[in-house]
């Protein structure tokens, strides 16, 4: 069945989408758009599932040689509780402590983080606009899918240049149709994306086997230990980790290189689905990896070739490759 978002989630969606013209005038782009607004969007739908407790900061006590102690980080409502000329601010301090204080996912989830917002009345309408919202119109499981629907609509949009970091819905949601993942399967993306093929199996279990009718190590295996996978890019990680935590997930993809050392210390998988990047690798060198038989330049080529060194066995993969990748005369054909 084609995926396709409930109209209270897909109006929201579009009511997000359209507040990037609030910051057109700031000179924005539109993927510049998008990483502001999950930082924002992701306070508040954490709000929303009240998962808020994962936000806190880890540092040293303030007197000279004190213990590193946990304390509460600024939450939403802080932001939305701030005099509208001090929203600015108050963010800019929440991004710079998550960033190098938060404490487990929640630093891994705003690494590196900064505004480009530079005028406090734009991050004060954009804060009133999320806000004014009608959250309560989306259920708990859909507020994912809302999410995911940004992310689509940020793909499709060719401004912004993200479409190379996302697979059609349909074509995700048909492959792991035929695959049918269970709850004792490994699932592994190596390249992970905005973590589509991940969340896709985690819809299919979620509708298989439904969360009631699983025991206490079956929920604790799903939520921790089910889904691994490996994303090049920072901004991309990032969107997918709160994509993953956003449909009760914790951690399982990495930020780095599968064709470098840490693609090879990847648990082994029992179902492994993935949309390789096409061409070769940048700046035409081989990949650092010193355990792929084949070596080669060809980026889809050295991702096959982890996939099968990395199936568990009696596993099985998925995989989108151009039609002509194995044929010919080359190390595909090798392969």
């Amino acid at each position: 069945m084609p995926h396709l978002l409930k109209p209270a989630t897909s109006e929201i969606v579009a009511k997000l989408w359209n507040l990037c013209n609030v910051l057109r005038d700031d000179g924005v782009t539109y993927h510049q758009y998008v990483n502001e607004l999950t930082y924002l969007l992701f306070l508040k739908m954490m709000q929303e599932t009240k998962e808020e407790a994962c936000f806190v900061i880890s540092r040293p006590a303030k007197k000279k040689g004190g213990a590193v102690v946990d304390e509460q980080g600024s939450l939403w409502a802080d932001l939305v509780g701030a005099a509208p000329a001090d929203r600015l601010s108050v963010y800019q301090d929440l991004l710079h402590d998550y960033s190098h204080h938060g404490k487990g996912i929640i630093r891994q989830v705003y690494a590196g983080a900064s505004t480009i917002i530079t005028k406090p009345s734009t991050l004060s309408t954009l804060v009133t606009e999320i806000d004014r919202i009608n959250w309560y119109s989306v259920d708990r499981d859909d507020l994912g899918d809302l999410y995911e629907g940004l992310l689509e609509r940020n793909a499709s949009e060719k401004k912004s240049g993200a479409g190379q970091y996302f697979t059609p819905r349909d074509l995700i949601d048909s492959i792991v149709a035929v695959m049918r993942p269970t709850l004792n399967d490994i699932i592994q993306d190596p390249t992970a994306g905005t973590a589509g093929f991940l969340i896709a199996a985690n819809d299919y279990l979620r509708d298989h086997y439904p969360p009631a009718r699983r025991t206490k190590v079956q929920k604790e295996k799903h939520r921790s230990s089910t889904f691994y996978g490996i994303e090049l890019v920072q901004d991309t990680h990032r969107l997918a980790l709160m994509n993953m935590l956003l449909h009760g997930i914790e951690g399982g993809i990495q930020f780095g290189d599968t064709l470098g050392e840490e693609g090879s210390r990847l648990p082994q998988a029992t179902l492994i689905l993935s949309n390789p990047p096409f061409g070769i690798k940048k700046g035409g060198g081989l990949p650092t990896r010193t355990d792929l038989p084949y070596p080669t330049t060809n980026k889809q080529l050295c991702f096959l070739q982890h996939i099968y060194r990395n199936l568990a066995p009696g596993g099985r993969a998925a995989v989108v490759l151009p039609d002509n990748v194995l044929g010919g005369n080359n190390v595909g054909a090798d392969i």
